[in-house]
């Protein structure tokens, strides 16, 4: 039986899970895609997980599709037509994602950092699109990266296949922080995350990633049930107990 590609681990309601395929640089093989996905659902449905966390081993983060098994494949025998799943369950989530770079991302690896909620990475980290350079379209990638880049620069980036730094990706979207400190920021984050509550954050991503009408009369509407909803929800009636209350919510974890 083949060695795991994808560790999973819960801790303290943070469900990390790790890509450890180093001698490929984490690439998405067949492999690796299929137990990414498992440890993404039964992060999804373990009431006990709040956040997820998706970092690595080794020098990079993900290297994009398994080219090697990629060669020689007819067209829609690549790998891609799977690799779609897996971007809407980071993206569908309804857990927060924090993706944790030590290193760099090509391709269909910074597809996968634009589909986390929060993504954070090394100062040295760099990214690049390159897909055109070996005679393909960023296309798949394109539904989660798009939505984060500034248009001029996803024009730009995505047409030349042009390497850029954490610092750059900051600057345009795909970064929320460069840092040389990626473990403490990535529990800074954790840590606020942990203190909303799951029906809360499940709905606000789902609020954030909903299509607005042009009826603004109906957004109102809409909004307004939904904030009246969960005020008067178990949930809300919770949060504001516990503010009066100077003390922690229920969901909180507690201190180790």
């Amino acid at each position: 039986m083949a060695d795991e590609l994808v560790h999973y681990e819960v801790r303290r309601g943070i469900a990390t899970i790790t890509l450890d395929s180093p001698h490929n640089r984490n690439a998405l093989s067949s492999q690796l895609r299929r137990e990414l996905r498992e440890h993404l659902s039964t992060a999804a449905k373990d009431d006990g997980v709040r956040v997820v966390v998706l970092t690595h081993t080794g020098p990079v983060f993900c290297s994009g599709m398994d080219l090697k098994e990629a060669a020689g494949a007819s067209a829609g025998d690549q790998g891609v037509n799977e690799f779609p799943a897996i971007l809407e369950q980071l993206w569908t989530s309804p857990k927060p994602v924090v993706a944790a770079l030590n290193g760099p991302a090509r391709a269909g690896g910074v597809g996968i950092v634009a589909a986390c909620d929060i993504s954070i990475a090394d100062v040295k980290a760099t990214f690049a699109f390159s897909e055109v350079r070996i005679g393909v379209v960023p296309a798949v990638i394109s539904v989660t990266v798009l939505p984060r880049l500034l248009p001029r620069q996803a024009h730009e980036l995505f047409l030349t296949g042009e390497t850029f730094d954490a610092q750059r990706a900051k600057e345009i979207g795909l970064l929320n922080a460069a840092t040389d400190d990626v473990e403490g920021e990535v529990r800074r984050y954790t840590d606020m995350l942990a203190l909303g509550a799951p029906g809360a954050l499940a709905a606000t991503k789902q609020m954030l990633q909903q299509e607005r009408s042009t009826n603004l009369g109906k957004v109102f509407a809409d909004m307004l049930e939904l904030s009246a909803r969960h005020f008067g929800g178990p949930e809300g009636q919770e949060g504001i107990t516990a503010f009066r209350e100077k003390r922690k919510a229920s969901w909180v974890p507690a201190e180790d």
